[in-house]
């Protein structure tokens, strides 16, 4: 099969043949129809995720339909149309036990402990845990950004952070983690502030239901903390930082209301300064988010279905595997192109 590989952190990708996966006893083989690009890839291919050996293929967001099942697989057969969380939970720790499989113990994620969506074909493990039906009809691009962006976000906003109707929430950082909060906030019925510094960012999430964009270029960190404070009447109910860099962390904090709850989901390379001396005076709560467990997808695959929750909208830029590496090291740039890449499979006859 043809997978995007990297032998070399920070390294040029390729395009190359490798062997075809297998799947495992309890695991599948999916043919990837799409795979999104996302930033959590990048910090991979950086070398920030220590479960990352190489050689490697990056991928972890994608749909595609079951190649080929493993003798213990009871649930799902040869022919069906899955996704799968970016954590793939064993189902028999304490955490799963707990329905927590989005911080299991045991975790598998394609693309980070073992080669990823970027490919032709990607094997999935512990399917019966972890693999969503999804529809035939469902469009590719909205199905994929389930695996990670929107069911992260989702599970931030709904299940950490509890935001509800006529809140206030601010997203800091309008990448496609950042967009799918903004979609998914004003689907709950909250007004939505979006952060950014590209104003084409904040074009996409004004079209994804911002109810208002505030674009921080060139101001200090203060006052983009006392506009944001200004303009949502004290402080916000829930903030979500999307993009991982401390300032905009700090800022994301200082910008909520007393008691508010900070949604934490981007992503740093170090450790940042957290403003603790804020989040004792104000008691406030701060939040992670990392995925969410396959049993809780029903309610949000609802949301697509019902079309209440469009991910297909947030796509920008449609590309091949070919185009894959070139796409991954570009997001090293200063200001990513806005809206989401999805990668999208030819398969040979």
């Amino acid at each position: 099969m043809r997978a995007v590989v990297f032998d070399r952190f920070g390294g040029k990708p390729r395009v190359q043949e490798v062997a075809d996966p297998t799947p495992s006893p309890a695991g599948v083989v999916v043919r990837v129809e799409a795979t999104g690009l996302c930033r959590s890839d990048w910090h991979g291919w950086l070398g920030h995720d220590s479960d990352i050996t190489l050689p490697h293929v990056p991928g972890h967001e994608l749909v595609g339909v079951i190649d080929a099942v493993g003798p213990d697989v009871h649930r799902f057969s040869v022919g069906q149309r899955v996704t799968v969380p970016f954590v793939c939970a064993c189902g028999v720790c304490p955490e799963c036990d707990s329905g927590n499989g989005q911080v299991c113990r045991n975790q598998t994620q394609p693309g980070f402990t073992h080669w990823g969506s970027y490919a032709e074909r990607v094997a999935l493990h512990h399917a019966d845990v972890n693999l969503i039906p999804i529809p035939d009809d469902l469009d590719a691009g909205a199905a994929a950004l389930l695996g990670c962006r929107f069911a992260t976000s989702y599970r931030g906003l709904v299940h950490q952070a509890r935001l509800r109707e006529g809140e206030t929430l601010v997203v800091v950082g309008c990448g496609g983690v950042g967009l799918s909060a903004v979609m998914i906030g004003r689907a709950l019925g909250a007004r939505v502030v979006a952060v950014d510094i590209s104003g084409s960012a904040l074009d996409a999430a004004a079209r994804a239901g911002a109810w208002r964009t505030f674009d921080s270029t060139g101001l200090g960190d203060g006052e983009v903390v006392r506009r944001l404070r200004a303009l949502t009447g004290g402080g916000a109910h829930v903030s979500l930082e999307a993009l991982g860099r401390e300032s905009t962390v700090s800022i994301a904090i200082r910008s909520l209301a007393t008691r508010g709850r900070h949604v934490q989901i981007g992503l740093l390379a170090d450790d940042p300064v957290v403003p603790l001396g804020q989040v004792i005076a104000g008691e406030l709560a701060i939040l992670g988010s990392h995925g969410m467990p396959a049993r809780d997808y029903p309610e949000l695959l609802a949301l697509v279905t019902s079309d209440r929750l469009r991910p297909q909208d947030l796509i920008s830029n449609r590309i091949t595997l070919d185009e894959a590496p070139a796409a991954l090291t570009g997001m090293s740039a200063p200001v990513s192109p806005a809206g989401v890449t999805l990668i999208e499979m030819a398969h040979r006859s």
